[in-house]
């Protein structure tokens, strides 16, 4: 522990996330002193339209560091990092909210990150075939920022267009607010806007696919400056934003992250040593990071970059400074296994059945099927005939194709408590092979992956996480804080601080292990079995939607 004087250095990791907002008090050395969380409002004025409003949610930021911070001096905190969705934030030149509907309400200003309206003109986007698309495994998402700026454009030309002025990602709108500046990090700019910290912006994409008035000012609407992430932005807190937040004018602002890559450095530089892992003692390069919450992604890094086809990056500098990234991802997993689960006709029993227990229905799902198995080492095998593809909302990867959609294989007219247990078993299976299917994708391309390092929501789910190490055959670790994303975000706070030199340190001291959970070898024809099935619903499904659009 470290201390100035006899006073302990704290941090403020601020996390925005699709539904709420949650900040931390973190320790130098990681520990996590309180936590404090705030829901955040979510509107869907038509059908795949999700927007959101950047003055709550900066409200909500404000009150949550406000409740964390309350039982210490402003002078113990060192610096403050913020994380978020990867949303659009769009304000006009009095950085005020333009509304992104129809309907114009003004305080609607976001386009969230699962929005997926532009699915037309990310297809055409892809179609165009520009250079910039081989550092997103060659397909533009709906998820990224270009074809939700080519939507509002064609769209919205009137009412939002012609008044927009500055457009953020959401992370990039909170270090703004915080500071000031227009400075952007580069995980943002280089993971979802096509930014290359090499070149810049290429003026020859923006050109090509019809938002060529983005070029204007050198690109003041989308930002020129750019820094790595945690680098301390302008002069710190603004004396605006410290008397929101509670903290003094001044404190340090680190340049900020998407939450799944803030998720990552709360876990992935971890020291390992003495867990007997296949990571230890090797490059941080062996080692992937799956941030499991309302979605899933997959981080890989490596030393040199390597195009995974269906998986978005190489990306420099996107998450740990001066390493590349390969970032896969599922779409819809905890918003999945909430949709199969709520949507059974036996969930009113669940809820009950659960209620008796004082458990939650998730918990209690996984003690029901421990019941139905013979020991908990055949759970897994329970679903043998009953088979889940996963992309209810379209494939991130490696497939990288947003109009694929779910099926399941093997369902009777049965509709148990049971038969809801075995479905809920399927599902997480499903997941779990998806993220074998992008480790298998990142493999081919070059990544030696060991180990995997879990944390988010889905996280705390033990059947989740022991299913991921027997689809995938390999040992997952958990982290020592349940709440692995706040402390990257915090790490962020402290590498702006100066209170470590640079991102690396700041990991290694702040992440710690808590948990190994090794994968079960008895399993593994089992899972071999599974996979084939799982890549044969897939073609099957291809198979269907070539006959029907003949």
């Amino acid at each position: 522990m470290t201390a100035v004087g006899s006073v302990e250095r704290y941090y403020v990791g601020v996390d925005v996330g699709t539904a709420s907002v949650r900040a931390a008090l973190v320790t130098r050395d990681g520990q996590v002193k309180d936590t404090a969380e705030e829901p955040i409002s979510i509107w869907e004025p038509l059908s795949g339209h999700y927007v959101q409003s950047s003055t709550e949610i900066w409200a909500r930021c404000c009150s949550t560091v406000k409740r964390v911070t309350q039982g210490v001096r402003r002078s113990q905190v060192r610096g403050i990092g913020f994380d978020a969705t990867c949303s659009l934030v769009v304000l006009d030149h009095n950085f005020q909210p333009v509304a992104v509907n129809q309907d114009g309400e003004q305080e609607r200003n976001v386009v969230m990150w699962m929005d997926h309206r532009s699915a037309e003109q990310a297809a055409r986007i892809t179609s165009y075939g520009h250079r910039v698309l081989r550092r997103v495994g060659g397909v533009m998402s709906p998820e990224m920022q270009p074809p939700k700026l080519l939507w509002l454009k064609e769209n919205l030309r009137e009412s939002c267009w012609k008044d927009a002025a500055h457009f953020f990602d959401l992370p990039d709108f909170l270090s703004w607010k915080a500071t000031g500046s227009l400075t952007r990090s580069l995980c943002t700019l280089v993971c979802k806007w096509t930014y290359c910290p090499s070149d810049g912006w290429d003026s020859s994409f923006w050109t090509d696919i019809g938002l060529e008035d983005l070029l204007e000012n050198n690109h003041s609407k989308i930002g020129s400056l750019t820094c790595c992430p945690g680098s301390h932005v302008g002069e710190g807190l603004t004396q605006e934003a410290a008397a929101g937040l509670g903290l003094d004018r001044g404190t340090a602002v680190g340049a900020s992250l998407i939450d799944a890559h803030a998720g990552g450095l709360g876990v992935i530089g971890a020291d390992v040593r003495g867990f007997r892992l296949p990571c230890e003692d090797q490059p941080i390069t062996s080692r992937m990071a799956v941030i499991c919450g309302t979605s899933s992604c997959h981080m890989a890094i490596s030393q040199q970059p390597l195009f995974v086809p269906g998986v978005w990056g190489p990306y420099l500098s996107a998450m740990v400074p001066k390493l590349w990234l390969n970032e896969g991802g599922q779409s819809a997993t905890g918003r999945l296994i909430d949709h199969v689960v709520k949507g059974h006709v036996a969930y009113t029993q669940l809820k009950e059945e659960a209620k008796k227990r004082g458990e939650n229905v998730y918990a209690y799902l996984n003690s029901h099927l421990g019941s139905m198995a013979k020991d908990q080492s055949s759970v897994d095998v329970l679903a043998s005939s009953l088979h889940v593809w996963p992309d209810f909302h379209g494939n991130r990867s490696p497939l990288a194709d947003p109009t694929l959609r779910g099926a399941v294989v093997g369902l009777s007219l049965s509709q148990t408590l049971g038969d809801l247990a075995l479905l809920y078993l399927a599902t997480v299976q499903a997941i779990a092979l998806g993220t074998r299917h992008v480790l298998e994708a990142m493999r081919k391309a070059g990544h030696d992956i060991t180990t995997l390092f879990l944390c988010g929501g889905l996280s705390k789910n033990p059947l989740f996480v022991q299913i991921h190490a027997n689809a995938t055959g390999l040992p997952v670790v958990l982290p020592a804080q349940t709440e692995a994303v706040l402390v990257g975000a915090a790490i962020l706070g402290a590498c702006a601080s100066q209170d470590y030199s640079s991102i690396q340190e700041a990991m290694e001291n702040m992440a710690k292990v808590g948990k190994v959970v090794q994968p079960s070898r008895e399993l593994q024809s089992f899972y071999q079995r599974k996979m084939k099935v799982f890549l044969r619903l897939f073609a099957h499904q291809r198979e269907y939607t070539a006959l029907m659009t003949e």
